[in-house]
């Protein structure tokens, strides 16, 4: 019976949606993290207040201690790597962040336009130009993502003095899909690694 239990916890664990909320308006930009439920805000940082510290004395600030290392050392360059070795380990990591970018899923995608002028004319023609690029970009963004939810609008005002937008996006993966990504990329970079260290000492011992 235990191992059920353990076995609906993974399950559940697996099915945990990770990702990042992104938000901008008036207020300029906002970052969540998202755990499930949880919402971390990452930017901007909730302002702490420090208490004041009354009665402390100036202290003297010490000379700061040099460094061992002298400037010369400090500006070489160290030699590259073989370019062999390199090749496969930036085919591996383009199939990566190619798997990676499908396994993501965008839950909402919220972009507003409200366009400014005061001449009907020039109105007109970037209000077909806006939806005009919006039918464009989107195409482009549901071949290589999932999107659940979206909310695209392009609106006039001619009281406007400037041309508004406010953009949100959410997008999650869940923690089963990324566990899954880092053991199979895992181990063909380890792979990738000893094989390289083997032919090194390989090179080394002839």
């Amino acid at each position: 019976m235990g191992w059920l239990i353990v076995l609906g916890i993974a399950a559940l664990l697996a099915a945990l949606p990770l990702g990042v909320r992104v938000r901008y308006d008036c207020d300029g930009a906002a970052v969540k993290v998202l755990a499930g439920p949880v919402r971390i805000s990452v930017y901007p940082r909730p302002k702490k207040e420090k208490p004041k510290k009354e009665g402390k004395k100036p202290t003297e600030k010490k000379p700061k201690q040099q460094t061992g290392k002298s400037a010369a050392e400090a500006s070489e360059k160290k030699a590259g790597g073989s370019l062999t070795d390199f090749l496969p380990l930036v085919k591996l990591a383009l199939e990566l962040l190619n798997d990676f970018r499908r396994k993501l899923r965008v839950d909402y995608l919220e972009l507003k336009l409200v366009l400014a002028g005061d001449d009907p004319c020039d109105l007109a023609v970037n209000y077909g130009r806006a939806w005009a690029a919006l039918g464009n970009l989107l195409p482009r963004l549901e071949r290589v993502l999932v999107i659940r939810k979206r909310d695209l609008n392009v609106e006039c005002d001619f009281t406007a003095d400037s041309t508004l937008v406010t953009a949100g996006l959410d997008i999650t993966i869940t923690l089963g899909r990324l566990m899954a990504l880092a053991l199979r990329y895992g181990i063909r970079a380890l792979k990738e690694y000893l094989s390289i260290s083997k032919k090194r000492k390989g090179g080394a011992a002839t």
